[in-house]
């Protein structure tokens, strides 16, 4: 692979050349050096994307959620909601709602940091969630990290 490269200055031609007889130096084919290529063992480290978004894809695809502020309302009456999640720009009055049903059924409230559209986009919808309830995590951690 050939690169054609315009040198402006003398200090440019010499700052050219350099770069391309160390890579030429470095090259696997070199036959120069009797060193093999170096290789590099992939070591898989905890990511930190293990985010609230990325758990919250896992609980819509595996489990049982209920979206909006008059069904999220319903399944804290009956009990049925295991974590409830309100966004950021939920109204005053709402999110003092939820709060409350949500402490008469013992139920953990998580503040999503994001606005009700960010809310919505991690769910994978396309519409904008003010307040969600899980019902069934399925395969997520989300209830053991949250609560």
């Amino acid at each position: 692979m050939s690169r054609v490269v315009r040198a402006r200055s003398t200090l440019d031609l010499i700052f050219i050349c350099a770069n391309f007889s160390s890579s030429v130096a470095n090259h696997p084919t070199n036959l120069l050096t009797s060193q093999p290529p170096k290789t590099f063992k992939m070591v898989k480290t905890k990511k930190s994307g293990d985010t609230l978004s990325s758990r919250l894809a896992l609980v819509m695809k595996s489990g049982k959620v209920t979206m909006g502020t008059k069904s999220t309302m319903k399944t804290l009456r009956s009990g049925k909601a295991k974590l409830v999640l309100i966004s950021g720009n939920c109204p005053p009055l709402r999110k003092s709602e939820l709060e409350y049903y949500a402490m008469l059924a013992k139920t953990p409230v998580h503040h999503f940091n994001g606005n009700n559209i960010e809310l919505g986009t991690a769910c994978g919808k396309l519409f904008r969630c003010s307040a969600m309830a899980i019902l069934d995590a399925g395969d997520s951690d989300i209830l053991s990290r949250e609560a």
